[in-house]
């Protein structure tokens, strides 16, 4: 898949769940409203850790729109 297909959104962290699994809810334009999300490879590597209610920038496939991951931790 290329890089220009992804769907890039930044937003809150609601709940988190085990095995790094966060529930991320989306803007309004968007039909669904609270999603589960994973950590990106890079995220898990260096150990960043995150809690609820942190600003992060998610990807999502325009293929699959029922899975994502987080991608970076806004500061």
């Amino acid at each position: 898949m290329w890089k220009e297909d992804k769907i890039e959104i930044e937003w809150i962290i609601v709940k988190s769940l085990p095995n790094l699994v966060f529930e991320v809810q989306l803007p309004e334009e968007f039909w669904w409203r609270i999603i589960n999300w994973y950590l990106s490879w890079k995220m898990r590597i260096n150990f960043i850790k995150l809690i609820e209610w942190d600003k992060v920038l998610v990807e999502l496939s325009p293929y699959d729109l029922t899975k994502g991951r987080i991608i970076f931790r806004k500061k």
